[in-house]
């Protein structure tokens, strides 16, 4: 599909355009932020590009970089603001990372104690990981 095409289809894009209203609470011409209209906490975020990049591996460092400066600057806002005591961070890349919104977008989910929410990774894995082997595979 070519880029236009993409952007026709994409809601995230369409939101960027101004064409889908939402509860935007930061914009500037890079990233854009609203509330999710299906929140699973009260002030559920999501920040996006405002260009159509599909996941975090083709998205350009400067474009990532805003985002995490976004992500923190409304992290805290969340915090002061909603009395949040914790912060939930969290982008999905790929199908296989259950990414189900193919346009890069990072959702911030406030947390408080005994919100009931499980969000993170209790399973051990079903293999023997080489943890050094991994590393040597990794090192920058």
């Amino acid at each position: 599909m070519k880029d236009k095409e993409i952007q026709k289809s994409c809601i995230f894009c369409k939101i960027a355009n101004g064409e889908i209203p939402v509860y935007q609470i930061y914009e500037d011409e890079l990233v854009k932020a609203f509330l999710d209209v299906n929140p699973i906490a009260k002030g559920h975020t999501l920040v996006i590009p405002k260009k159509h990049y599909e996941n975090i591996f083709e998205t350009p460092d400067e474009v990532l970089e805003r985002i995490n400066i976004i992500c923190k600057k409304l992290a805290i806002k969340i915090k002061n603001k909603l009395g949040a005591t914790g912060i939930n961070i969290i982008n999905a890349s790929g199908k296989d990372a259950q990414q189900t919104v193919f346009h890069l977008h990072y959702h911030i989910i406030p947390r408080n104690q005994n919100d009931n929410l499980d969000l993170w990774f209790h399973k051990k894995s079903k293999e023997e990981i080489n943890l050094e082997e991994i590393k040597n595979k990794l090192l920058i």
